[in-house]
């Protein structure tokens, strides 16, 4: 059976010209990475397909990504997949979406099965479509003993609404008398938010060049380096990941005035 190390030295085989595994140190990884999947509607168009094609094919990008961060050994990979404000699209693209996650994530069971990896979920999943609720529940259940890697996914999430709901769930704590006012801290409030169980993001990559946040963690990524690439989601693969952490180790990085490498 391959080792861990021969499994990465495989994946990376063959690199392009401006890219290596070389070029990337495996004891700096970041712990956490995160990722604003964008551009799959562009990819499509740009190919004169319906926008349904770009999100199918972006499954494809999402697929490689975890298997890289599975093999590079990242602990926790985290992808906005359906904003609070994605209601807003056309009905049918909504509703392909919808179908898609599910369908996907039946498909992708195995893949999680065979590199343990632990499936989250954030954002209002009480909104979303009885079949793509319960096979999200389903995903978790079955991969909730995992530890090889953390995959999160944002579905039906914002990051204003999940700041509320903290503080709406501190109010209540403090209506209640388990907290006191003074006990109102930034770690009392982290404990409520979606992402309470994971270390937060050291890197943010977003796709397609835009340069906005879109309401995503806004509270957990208060100190994280932002990589953007140009590349549409799409055609994001395993290369433009390594890219972007040759980016991140690159920096010097500093919490309030104090540098760390």
């Amino acid at each position: 059976m391959a080792s861990g190390a021969d499994k990465l030295l495989a994946f990376y085989a063959a690199p392009p010209a401006d890219i290596s595994l070389d070029e990337v140190d495996l004891d700096r990884l970041p712990r956490h990475v995160s990722i604003i999947m964008d551009g799959n509607g562009r990819w499509a168009e740009r190919r004169g397909l319906d926008r349904s094609a770009g999100h199918a094919a972006g499954v494809d990008s999402l697929r490689e990504t975890i298997t890289a961060c599975v093999r590079l050994g990242v602990g926790v990979l985290s992808a906005y997949a359906f904003s609070t404000e994605n209601w807003k699209r056309p009905r049918r693209e909504v509703e392909l979406l919808m179908d898609l996650f599910a369908t996907t994530l039946v498909a992708e069971l195995p893949l999680f099965h065979q590199e343990q990896v632990r499936l989250e979920l954030w954002g209002d999943l009480s909104a979303l479509p009885a079949k793509t609720y319960a096979t999200f529940c389903r995903g978790m259940d079955e991969t909730a003993g995992y530890s090889t890697m953390t995959l999160a996914l944002a579905v039906n999430y914002g990051s204003r609404a999940e700041i509320t709901r903290a503080a709406r769930h501190i109010a209540r704590d403090v209506a209640r008398g388990i907290l006191k006012p003074e006990d109102v801290t930034e770690e009392a409030l982290a404990k409520r938010l979606y992402t309470a169980d994971v270390c937060d993001p050291e890197l943010l990559i977003r796709t397609s060049g835009e340069l906005r946040l879109s309401n995503y963690l806004l509270w957990q990524i208060a100190y994280s380096e932002l990589y953007v690439t140009e590349t549409l989601w799409p055609d994001f693969d395993r290369w433009e990941l390594l890219r972007a952490i040759r980016a991140f180790q690159g920096r010097e990085r500093r919490f309030g005035g104090v540098s760390r490498g």
